[in-house]
This record gives C-alpha cells, structure tokens and sequence, in this order.
C-alpha cells in the first residue's frame, strides 16, 4: 500500500475534520447524563448517526469484503442484518425504552428482576461487545501498519490514540456528530468505487465461468443454516446491545427514537454492497492480495488519489468509530450499573470519569486481543459477540417489554446466567456444529418455560 502526498494529504485532512468535529462537540458535555446520553435532546438524524456510526465498522467495510473476496454476496449478511435488526428496534421497542427515561439495558431488567440482574447483565453484554471493538481493531491496525509501513505494536498505539481523541471527551454526542460526517464520506467514497468495481466486472469476458451464481451470487453461499445463524445473531444482538439502545435513551422523544432507528437501517443495509463488487473485482485482478486489505488497495489503487485517500480516511474512521461506540456502551453500563448502582459511587464528575476511564480501558483491551488474533475473520468476530451479547439478555429484556411480570426474578437470572454460560461453552469448549446462539437461546427458552410453569402450579 504506496500513498503519493495526495493520497496522505486527502486521508489527514478528512480524519483531523472528523474526528476535530467531535471533540469541539465535547465543550458542551459537562455532566455525565451529557457524555452518555448527549442531554436527552438528540433528534433522529444524530440518534441515525451514532447507530450506524457504530455498526458501521470493521464488519460492515473490511470485514465485509474479507469475506465477499472468498464467498461473494453472502458476505451482505451483515449489514442486510443489521438494518432489519433497526427495524424490528424501531417498531417493537424504541417507543417501550425511551419512555422509561433509563440509561441502560440493565436497569431496565432491575425494573423487573430485581437488583442482582442489573450488574449479571452488564457483565454479559460487556464481554459481548469487547469481542465486537476487537472486529474494528483488527483491520484497523493491519491498515495502520501498511500505510506507515510500521509494525503491528506502534499501529495498534497509533489506533488507541485516535479511537480515545474521537470519544474520550464528547461522549455519544461527539460520537453521533462524528457519525454523521463519516456516514456521509463512507457513502460517498464507497458507491463511487463501488460503481466502478460493478462496471469493470460486467465487461470482464467469461465472468459467469469465473463467478458461477452458486455461491457468488447467492445469500446462502456460506450454507443456509449458516446465514439464518449469521441474521439471527445480528437481530438478537442488536436489540440487546448497549450502545444502539443507548442511542433510542438520548431521543428527544419516543418517536424521534423509533425514526432514528429507521433512519439507522435505511443508511446500514446499502452499505456492504459496494463492499462486496469491489473485494469481487480484486478477487480477480489480484488473487494473491491480502482478504483483509483488497478493500483499501483497491481505494487506492482504482480510485483518484484525492478520492482514494477520502475514501480510506473513511474506512479508519469507521473503524475508529465503531470502536468508540463500542466502547462508549461498555463505560455506560460500567460506571451506572457497577459503579453508580452497586458500589454506590454517586458523585456525578466521578461518574463521568469513571465512565471515561472504563472508555480508554476498553480500547487497550480490544486491541490487546486484537494482536494476538491478527490472522482471525473480521466478521467470526462480529457474529461471535452479538450472539453472546443476545443468548442471555434477549429472551428476558423481550418479555421485560412486552410481559412485564410475567416471568418471576429467579427464573430471568437462572436464564441468563445458564444461556450465557451454555453459549460460550459451545463456542470455546464443545465446539459444537451449531451456532452457539441457538444453543443459547434454547436454554434461556427452556429455563422460562420451566418458571412459568412452576408460576401456574
């Protein structure tokens, strides 16, 4: 990856406007009710921004073409998901939240289990959406480390310190104006390559001999069973994932919430299909090019260099904003749910530190692991967290909304404690051919079957 002056030039101007915007937001954050909610006065356009600034990241651009450079369009799954998972989020559950005036998933489940599910749930959904900021830092510093020419340890300093100057001071307002500015660059720069990928495709000769419909062209390329996983785990974590919900709590009102979410998929679901031609074209005419990087090698190698450098701008501040919004979601949780809520730390500044520093640690952690798996699947990741996320919170937080008082407090905490611990199991112990969402779900399922039936006796 050779960058000319233009190439540099273009990338650094577009990242210092993006990023500055962020923390010239922040002069207004002085309470931590500003940092994580933006002052409850976010309309739908910022709400839009900071959800899909969030969602789109590593799995949404690189990771995307990673896979679509093997497999072809079933590599859409992710962002297809993610946009019906906005959905279902804007007509079934944004109006129920953000009437409530909470914070956190959490304290919504200690509405109606009690105490102990509040922080069980904080702990669950964290490590959940660490294993998602790990899907953003590794393409980030394999991105790094080509464009400087460095080594994997300074590009992973260089990523933490961008990551921590895009959040660490504006909070999810800095996050949704951030957003919004590299929303509309990413979509920019990503159909414009996009569309040139498409037409050098069409004029290849034989390119139905090189891409047979099955599995280029189809959604089930990667097994049927394999994507109905993939979209319910995307669903599933979506509607449990802190940092999306924290968005539809910092609406001005219920129906700015359920529009941004909207707004959110309607902006989510194009996006991975540029991905997908161009990471196509490179599969072609470079075979031997890296899956991780045929995305920008591509911006940079087919693209004006003023362009290519916009667009690879781009694609680091979607990482770098997934990561934050991420990690925004974890401090969130952190300094309310443990800090606030069980060790009784009520000082509002320290609160907001609290959260801040829990921001910054998350982001060191993330990338940690991230060095040690530089060679892992972008989206293994992505799927992995949004069904750990969900297997435990999902069924419980759903029946918190539409049953409330339903289901009694010492079953919902034996189902998430159960589904999580039976979920991780099958990804890391059993390794069983199944997705580990399914196993978590039937046993969060089973669990609340078993507490309504000993509530009817």
């Amino acid at each position: 990856m050779e960058l000319t002056d233009i190439h540099l030039t273009s990338l650094f101007i577009t990242i210092i406007v993006v990023v500055g915007s962020g923390i010239y937001s922040a002069r207004s954050v002085k309470s931590a009710e500003g940092y994580s909610l933006g002052g409850r006065s976010m309309g739908a356009p910022l709400i839009a921004g900071s959800i899909a600034g969030t969602v789109i990241g590593g799995g949404a651009t690189v990771g995307t073409a990673q896979m679509a450079y093997s497999l072809g369009l079933s590599a859409w799954w992710f962002t297809l998901g993610s946009g019906i998972g906005f959905i279902i989020m804007g007509l079934f559950y944004a109006r129920t939240l953000r009437s409530t005036g909470l914070e956190t998933i959490p304290q919504y489940l200690v509405l109606n289990y009690g105490k102990m599910s509040g922080p069980l749930a904080s702990v669950i959904a964290s490590i959940g959406i660490l294993f998602s900021a790990v899907a953003s830092c590794l393409p980030g510093i394999q991105i790094i480390a080509a464009i400087f020419h460095i080594s994997h340890w300074p590009a992973a300093i260089i990523l933490i310190i961008l990551v921590a100057a895009y959040v660490f001071f504006g909070g999810m307002k800095g996050a949704g104006v951030s957003g919004m500015m590299k929303l509309i660059i990413i979509w920019i720069t990503l159909f414009a390559a996009g569309g040139t990928a498409s037409i050098a495709l069409y004029g290849m000769p034989e390119v139905e001999m090189i891409f047979p419909s099955f599995p280029w062209f189809s959604l089930f390329g990667n097994g049927v069973w394999t994507s109905i996983g993939n979209l319910l785990s995307l669903i599933v974590g979506i509607l449990c994932t802190q940092t999306y919900v924290q968005a539809i709590f910092s609406a001005s009102d219920s129906r700015t919430a359920a529009v941004g979410a909207f707004a959110a998929a309607l902006v989510v679901i194009p996006v991975g299909l540029p991905s997908i031609a161009i990471a196509m074209f490179m599969h072609v005419a470079h075979p031997d090019s890296l899956p991780i990087l045929v995305l920008p090698i591509y911006l940079l190698q087919y693209q004006p260099a003023w362009l290519g450098g916009i667009g690879l701008a781009g694609i680091l501040l979607s990482l770098i904003g997934s990561i934050a919004g991420l990690a925004l979601g974890i401090g969130t949780m952190v300094s309310k749910d443990l800090c606030y809520e069980l060790l009784h730390v009520r000082t509002g500044r320290t609160v907001l530190w609290m959260n801040r520093i829990t921001v910054l640690l998350v982001i060191c952690i993330a990338s940690l692991i991230s060095m040690f798996n530089l060679k892992s699947q972008v989206l293994v990741w992505n799927y992995l967290s949004m069904a750990l996320r969900g297997a435990g919170v999902f069924l419980p937080l759903s029946l918190a909304i539409f049953a409330p008082g339903k289901l009694k407090k010492g079953w919902a905490i034996s189902s998430m404690v159960l589904s999580t611990a039976a979920s991780v199991a099958a990804a890391t112990i059993l390794h069983l051919p199944i997705d580990p969402l399914f196993i978590g779900l039937l046993t969060s399922a089973a669990i609340i079957v078993m507490g309504f039936v000993s509530t009817a006796r």
